[in-house]
C-alpha cells in the first residue's frame, strides 16, 4: 500500500442552500460522515497505522469513545491484524456492537475516555500491541490534513472560515496543518465544543491546558478531559476562535440537519453545525471576529457512529425532558 487513499475516501463537498440562506454567505459541507468507518478519524488513523502497524504487528490497540475505535477496527480488518478497542462505560451499546462487527475485541474500562486510555497504554506495553492514539500524534494530524487538500481541489475561492468540532484536538491540528500546507494559513478556524466537554475553551480562558474534572456533556465522543498540547499551541499562535454550545443546541442542530440535508450525524458533529444554526457565525461577524463580507464557510461534517433513531430519541428525552 503506497498511501492512505487505500483506507479513506475523497468525500463530497456539498453546497447547502438552506444553510447559505441562513447566514447570507455560501456554506459548503465537507461530508466526512461518508467515510467507510463513519467519521473523519479514518484519515489520521489509517495514515498512522500504515506507518507503524505492518503485517508483522501482533495487533493494534486503541482507546476510544467510538469513532477512533471504529477507524482502528476497520483498518485492522483491512490489514488482517487483530484489534483491541478499550471504551469507557459512557459508550453507547450500538457503538460496541459496531466495533465487534468489524471483528474487534472490545473491553469496557472506566467512566470516561481518559480511564480507557490509561488501560490501553498498559495493555499495549504488557502484550506488545501497537498503540493507536486517537488524536494526539503527528501522524494522525498529517492524515487529517488530507481533508483540506480535498477542499482546496474543489473550492474556487479561499474559504472565509472553516468550522470544526473539537474533542481532543486531533482534527483541529490536522486542519491547521492542511491550511498551512495549501497556502490558506490565514483562514480563520471556528473550533466548536459542547459545554461539559469544552477542554479547549477552558484552556484558552486559563492560558494553559487544563483538565476538566469530569465530562458532563452527552457528546461523549468529544469527551477528552484535556486538549492535546499541540492544539493549544496552535490556538495561541493563530486565528482560531473557540466557541461553546449547549448539548440542547447541538441536538437541535442535528435534528435540523436531518430535516434539511437528510443526513443523521451524532451529537459531537452537532457542535460544528450548530455554529450555523444558532446564529453564532453572524454574532462573530457582528463582534468583528469574522469579516462581515465572508468568503465561503466550510463546515467539516465529521460524522460519527454514536447515533441511530433510538439514540436520537434517548438524547431528546434526556435533554428536553
Amino acid at each position: 500500500m503506497s498511501n492512505s487513499e487505500c483506507f479513506h475516501v475523497n468525500t463530497p463537498l456539498l453546497e447547502s442552500l438552506d444553510m447559505s440562506k441562513r447566514i447570507g454567505t455560501p456554506v459548503y459541507l465537507k461530508m466526512d460522515n461518508a467515510q467507510p468507518s463513519g467519521s473523519f478519524k479514518i484519515r489520521g488513523i489509517g495514515y498512522l497505522c500504515q506507518k507503524v502497524a505492518g503485517a508483522g504487528s501482533k495487533g493494534v490497540i486503541c482507546s476510544s469513545g467510538g469513532n477512533a475505535g471504529m477507524a482502528t477496527a476497520y483498518v485492522a480488518r483491512k490489514l488482517n491484524i487483530p484489534a483491541t478497542i478499550i471504551v469507557p462505560s459512557s459508550t453507547p451499546e450500538l457503538v460496541i456492537h459496531k466495533l465487534k462487527s468489524q471483528g474487534a475485541t472490545v473491553k469496557v474500562v472506566g467512566k470516561v475516555w481518559d480511564d480507557a486510555n490509561a488501560e490501553a497504554l498498559t495493555l499495549a506495553q504488557n502484550e506488545g500491541l501497537t498503540f493507536v492514539p486517537p488524536f494526539d500524534h503527528p501522524l494522525v494530524w498529517q492524515g487529517h490534513a488530507s481533508i483540506i487538500r480535498e477542499i482546496k481541489a474543489c473550492l474556487v475561492t479561499k474559504p472565509g472560515a472553516v468550522v470544526v468540532a473539537v474533542g481532543g484536538g486531533g482534527l483541529l491540528c490536522g486542519v491547521v496543518e492542511g491550511l498551512r500546507e495549501v497556502g490558506w494559513g490565514d483562514v480563520p478556524i471556528v473550533a466548536m465544543e459542547t459545554r461539559g466537554a469544552n477542554c479547549l475553551n477552558e484552556a484558552m480562558k486559563a492560558g494553559k491546558p487544563v483538565t476538566l474534572p469530569d465530562i458532563t456533556s452527552e457528546a461523549k465522543t468529544l469527551g477528552a478531559k484535556t486538549v492535546c498540547s499541540r492544539a493549544f499551541e496552535y490556538c495561541k499562535e493563530g486565528n482560531i476562535i473557540s466557541e461553546v454550545v449547549t448539548d440542547s443546541e447541538a441536538l437541535q442542530a442535528i435534528e435540523l440537519f436531518l430535516d434539511e440535508e437528510r443526513v443523521l450525524v451524532e451529537l459531537a458533529c452537532g457542535a460544528a453545525i450548530a455554529a450555523v444554526y444558532t446564529g453564532l457565525i453572524q454574532r462573530l461577524q457582528e463582534e468583528g471576529r469574522l469579516p462581515r463580507r465572508l468568503g465561503p464557510l466550510v463546515v467539516v461534517v465529521c460524522g460519527g457512529s454514536s447515533i441511530s433513531m433510538a439514540q436520537l430519541k434517548h438524547l431528546k428525552s434526556k435533554l428536553q425532558g
